[in-house]
């Protein structure tokens, strides 16, 4: 399963490839849009993880696309 992290830079939103330099897809849109279509990115590649971050620095949360493939077995 891929890692990618939603990161903001430059006063756009970067989806990375985990360890990539460069971006797999540039979002210059509000936040909840940019998840939106970061999710249809790692979906139509075959699935993975999602680090979303905030947009001062640091971790906000993670999700799995498809949850099919989510290794947790919690409720939430």
């Amino acid at each position: 399963m891929e890692n990618f992290h939603l990161v903001h830079e430059d006063g756009k939103y970067k989806l990375k490839r985990e360890h990539a330099e460069r971006a797999s897809k540039v979002i210059d849109s509000n936040k909840e849009e940019a998840i939106k279509q970061a999710k249809k990115f790692i979906t139509d590649n075959g699935g993975g993880s999602l680090k979303i971050h905030k947009n001062k620095g640091g971790f906000q949360e993670e999700r799995t696309y498809p949850k099919s493939i989510d290794p947790k077995k919690s409720k939430g």
